[in-house]
């Protein structure tokens, strides 16, 4: 079976950690402790319908404040296919831990509550979802029980969920679900309450989606050099990393930047055993037919589709500091291996997610800001648009200083 990840989002209380509980409890994926888990803490805090959340809510500090901090990642399969969800959290603090739990997503869950509609919260996890350029997105109007499956209040905010849409530049498949995930509705089985809707339940839309691999040019991380000398491996050299993108096949010329020396690929390994191709992901080490001055922090690509060397980009970024990120500042720019300095040149725009449309100037950025920003690099980082390679176009910024992350961003 293939694999699906995806992430939920949306505002406090909206019932994601709800959502997750029944989507495992009603496709049978739960263990029996788990089950036992969820009756026994129903009855602790005296509910009528099972509290799925205990499942998802790990942290003490999440228990007793009944929401989600961090980001949980939950594993299952149905009949169909195999998932690892993303519980990321809706409070505006934890906007950060959102970015990081949608960044290795192939789609994204975003729930409403029926009784709010669209809050600010819920155009900044669509507008994030675009700037990951997530595929798919599912609308659920959660707690569709408490309106009493009215179908006119469903229409309502879906109307104004195809409205945010589009707006959108980057424009995602769209579904959009009416739930009730505290009893069960739509969720795995077609609700009994809501016969007026006639699409499909949130699983069957989660089964279905088709993922397209994104065709990506040749990029490995060099992490480390190895050099052996021993009985079994005489004067072994070879270059240990990820592959960040694309493919490598013996007998490839490749390029080693900075410096841009060349050599033809003589081995691919994966410890003793020899691979004819490595692939996207996978960790190996690489053995040329000539040295090459190489070290942490060397880019292989093909020789043929190399990245541009430029010293300033534009970039899409989100602030995930609390501290104010100054225009002029100077922070350590991270992608893969590669580190460079990096100073904000200018502050093109803030955009505000309600309405991307609307650009606002700054002379800083604050937490949870989403703002084009034109940076200048210390050395070439030799990135692509993430638009055209997602592993070799996004960043994050440091905090020299504190050694902290204080934003993410992404090449445009």
């Amino acid at each position: 079976m293939d694999l699906l990840r995806f992430n939920t989002a949306g505002s406090v209380d909206d019932g994601k950690s709800t959502l997750i509980g029944r989507l495992l409890y009603d496709s049978e994926a739960l263990t029996i402790e788990q089950q036992e888990l969820i009756v026994a803490k129903t009855k602790e805090k005296g509910m009528q319908d099972l509290d799925f959340s205990v499942l998802t809510d790990g942290l003490i500090a999440e228990r007793e404040q009944g929401i989600t901090i961090d980001v949980a990642h939950i594993y299952f399969a149905s009949d169909k296919r195999k998932f690892i969800i993303a519980d990321t959290p809706g409070h505006v603090e934890y906007t950060r831990n959102m970015v990081t739990g949608a960044s290795n997503s192939d789609a994204s869950v975003i729930l409403i509550d029926v009784r709010k509609g669209l809050l600010e919260q819920s155009h900044r996890h669509f507008y994030i979802s675009q700037l990951l350029r997530l595929p798919v997105v599912v609308f659920c109007v959660n707690k569709m029980d408490l309106v009493h499956y009215a179908e006119e209040v469903f229409l309502d905010i879906a109307v104004q969920i195809q409205k945010m849409c589009e707006q959108a530049e980057f424009k995602p498949e769209i579904h959009i679900v009416p739930i009730s995930s505290l009893k069960g509705d739509n969720v795995v089985h077609l609700s009994e309450n809501m016969k007026w809707y006639k699409g499909k339940s949130l699983l069957d839309y989660l089964e279905g989606i088709s993922i397209q691999e994104q065709e990506d040019v040749f990029r490995m991380d060099v992490q480390q050099v190895l050099h052996v000398q021993n009985e079994e491996y005489p004067d072994f050299r070879a270059y240990a990393g990820r592959i960040a993108s694309g493919k490598l096949e013996l007998g490839a010329l490749i390029c080693a930047l900075p410096g841009g020396q060349k050599a033809r690929v003589v081995e691919i390994r994966k410890h003793k055993t020899l691979l004819e191709q490595a692939n996207k992901g996978e960790s190996v080490m690489v053995r040329l037919d000539t040295d090459i001055d190489a070290s942490r922090g060397t880019l292989f690509v093909n020789e043929k589709d190399q990245p541009k060397e430029d010293k300033a980009a534009m970039a899409s970024i989100v602030c995930l500091q609390d501290k104010p990120m100054n225009l002029g500042s100077t922070y350590v720019l991270q992608t893969g291996s590669r580190k460079t300095l990096v100073k904000i040149d200018r502050i093109l725009s803030i955009i505000d997610p309600v309405n991307p449309q609307k650009r606002m100037s700054s002379a800083v950025l604050n937490l949870n800001d989403i703002a084009e920003v034109e940076l200048h690099f210390a050395a070439a980082a030799f990135m692509d648009t993430y638009a055209n390679n997602k592993n070799n176009g996004v960043f994050i910024l440091i905090d020299r200083q504190r050694n902290e992350t204080v934003a993410v961003g992404f090449v445009r």
